[in-house]
């Protein structure tokens, strides 16, 4: 969804969308942290906002977006309601980008389509570091947050 026409955190909080009786996973990269440590904020408020308890979000970290998969993987083998991918890639001088987010990519697909936990993909895949931090609590809102709103929805589907 693009960010310039939807911004989650400037909606009011929807009354059908409550997460108290829901336990979430979050799990976060540390690399980039400027920019994951902001989605991870955006993301745990908005799940508390829609009424999920402190005690029922449940956040790891992992060294880099990779990284993100395997700890995916982890939380779906725990009892929660969904599991959420926080990460930020920004493109550098080498192909790495490429292959960081296409691997992302196609392994939390791959975690979609054959567990019953659904999982969210927060990865930004940005040029800069001025568009990660636009999409991270910036300008242009905060995905961490719009991540928070699909848990919930795939959760109850």
């Amino acid at each position: 969804m693009a960010t310039e026409l939807y911004r989650v955190e400037d909606l009011p909080g929807d009354k059908r969308l409550d997460a108290s009786n829901m336990c979430f996973g979050i799990v976060v990269a540390e690399w980039n942290n400027t920019v994951t440590d902001a989605l991870l904020k955006g993301c745990v408020s908005t799940l508390e906002r829609h009424g999920a308890l402190p005690e029922n979000i449940h956040v790891k970290s992992v060294p880099g977006s990779f990284e993100l998969i395997y700890g995916a993987h982890q939380m779906t083998l725990k009892d929660f309601d969904a599991v959420i991918v926080l990460g930020s890639v920004i493109r550098g001088e080498t192909p790495h980008f490429d292959y960081i987010c296409q691997g992302v990519t196609q392994g939390i697909a791959q975690l979609n389509a054959t567990n019953e936990t659904p999982v969210i993909f927060g990865l930004l895949t940005t040029e800069n570091m001025d568009q990660a931090l636009d999409r991270s609590g910036g300008r242009l809102g905060n995905k961490g947050s719009e991540c928070a709103i699909a848990a919930i929805k795939m959760a109850k589907f």
